[in-house]
């Protein structure tokens, strides 16, 4: 699991304050040597994504070379508290003197970042390196300034980007790509909250888990007035080698262009596509274990799927007693994402993580992904500081060495970036003891109510015909109801009996009138304390 607070604080301590600064990096290093092997990284080379894609292509039918520059002693010896002393200077931001809506800053490599990334500008037909040095950063107690003041960094661990997302007057944070390929972005008015990365390398099998980087990123200047942003990186592993493009349009929902081209140098067992990684502690629907004055802890509290045919799959996360994995077969779907459909500060009570704000993130595939399966891993965590929730496009074929992939998809980062519908949705995932109120408590028996709401449903009367389309496995439906609320939302009220202890209880619940669905199909897991 990823500790998160740790990732936090570097990106909000590490990047400064939110002004920009000056672009004194990049007349540095025009007259400095482009580096080997990049893809029209020389001077007067027009830079071209098809040739970075061919460039991978051939890389990936060699062996992976896992050299990289070695960080000076004093910057490898870093532990956390001395790392997290250092922090950008917000007048050394690149581009803080152009006309353009960005600026970029720069993380400091260290403590966890040992790998130095490179950064590359696109201006015209020219494409150069910038770099930074200790002077671009401020060395704050216990560090001593002196001892970094002529240090040239051999790279840097990652930077974001600022965008007047929020008032017009202000760079505020909009991006940020920091460690392995791991990147985050905000809609207007979010806090950040869960991750994504570039590829998922066999996530949650028996064997251990491959990391890939973005090794070399390559930024368009951007010009005036322009509100997009696009980038381009170089992606490396043992097993595989990538071109990504990346066009980012900050917005209320921010939405983020990927064109991945992913070619294998080894099997993999599972290759996971469009990947993110959030964190669930506890919710409405788990909280055994917890004692906390705060109802609820989580950035996402389901994953949503939609299918070509419309249908709306809604999987409430859970914080599970062990690793649980589940698996929607689907063919070319027409999105998924994890949502923060909670948007209510009383259902929190959280000043500082304001996880009322965390970000929403939608995939929405633009080509063909054909057959595969969304995965959900949900992964045991005892503190919010851990991300312990993944979810991943896991393609039926294509794991096969010297195989080659096209993955294009739009992210969209914001409060709401689900697509509309005419289905009621679903609103709270409640569970308790099985029976009566009155009733002792068996492991073996366990209620779930499930709330619906919507338009769809909401003008119905009392005495509607509204049935329960219901399938459960390993459980043996001991009672169930569907009942009206006050204010139109309807609840749908199930009691099981466990069947096998060892095998998880799996749910699919719809609410139907005349035989047709008129909400997002409910499904989970109860696989023993939620």
């Amino acid at each position: 699991m990823i500790n998160r607070r740790k990732f936090l604080s570097a990106t909000a301590l590490m990047a400064g304050s939110l002004a920009g600064g000056a672009i004194s990096n990049i007349a540095r290093a025009e007259n400095a040597a482009p580096a080997q092997g990049g893809a029209g990284t020389a001077p007067g080379i027009p830079f071209s994504f098809e040739a970075l894609v061919r460039r991978m292509k051939e890389k990936a039918a060699k062996a992976f070379d896992a050299e990289t520059p070695e960080l000076p002693e004093i910057l490898s010896e870093l532990d956390y508290d001395r790392h997290r002393a250092i922090r950008f200077s917000p007048d050394r931001a690149v581009w803080k003197d152009t006309a353009g809506n960005y600026r970029l800053q720069a993380f400091h490599p260290g403590w966890l970042y040992k790998e130095p990334v490179e950064l590359f500008e696109i201006a015209g037909d020219e494409t150069r390196p910038i770099r930074f040095t200790g002077a671009d950063f401020e060395y704050r107690e216990p560090l001593d300034p002196e001892q970094f003041k002529e240090l040239e960094l051999p790279g840097i661990a990652g930077f974001r980007l600022h965008h007047p997302l929020n008032t017009p007057d202000v760079f505020d944070e909009l991006i940020v790509f920091l460690g392995a390929s791991y990147f985050r972005a905000l809609g207007k008015g979010n806090v950040y909250g869960l991750s994504a990365r570039g590829l998922a390398i066999d996530t949650a099998i028996s064997g251990p888990e491959e990391f890939p980087r973005f090794t070399r990123f390559y930024l368009e200047r951007p010009t005036e007035g322009a509100a997009e942003m696009r980038l381009y990186a170089e992606l490396e592993s043992k097993s595989v080698a990538g071109a990504y493009q990346f066009t980012i349009k900050p917005g209320v929902n921010t939405v983020v262009e990927v064109d991945a081209r992913i070619f294998l140098r080894e099997d993999v067992e599972r290759l996971g596509i469009a990947p993110l990684t959030s964190m669930f502690l506890f919710g409405e629907n788990d909280r055994t274990g917890f004692d906390d004055y705060r109802p609820e802890v989580h950035d996402n509290d389901g994953l949503l799927i939609l299918r070509r045919n419309g249908q709306r799959l809604w999987r409430p996360i859970r914080n599970p007693e062990a690793l649980a994995l589940s698996f929607f077969q689907e063919e070319s779907p027409a999105g998924f994402g994890l949502l923060q459909r909670d948007r209510d500060f009383d259902n929190y009570q959280d000043t500082e993580a304001k996880y009322q704000r965390r970000p929403s993130l939608w995939i929405e595939p633009v080509n063909g992904w054909g057959r595969g399966h969304v995965m959900l891993a949900e992964i045991p965590a005892d503190k919010e500081i851990y991300d312990n929730i993944v979810a991943l496009w896991v393609p039926e074929a294509g794991g096969k060495a010297g195989s080659e992939h096209r993955f294009a998809y739009r992210m969209i980062w914001g409060a709401n970036p689900e697509p509309g519908t005419e289905l009621a949705r679903i609103v709270r995932t409640s569970t308790g003891h099985g029976g009566a109120a009155a009733s002792d408590p068996d492991s073996k028996f366990r209620k779930f109510v499930v709330e619906f709401a919507g338009e769809a449903i909401s003008g119905l009367g009392a005495d509607a015909p509204l049935q329960p389309r219901l399938t459960v496995q390993n459980a043996t439906v001991k009672h169930h109801f569907v009942q009206r609320l006050e204010g139109g939302s309807w609840r749908a009220v199930v009691d099981v009996e466990r069947k096998t202890a060892e095998t998880p209880v799996e749910f699919a619940l719809a609410l139907q009138l005349n035989g047709t669905d008129q909400t997002e199909t409910w499904m989970y897991q109860w696989s023993g304390n939620s």
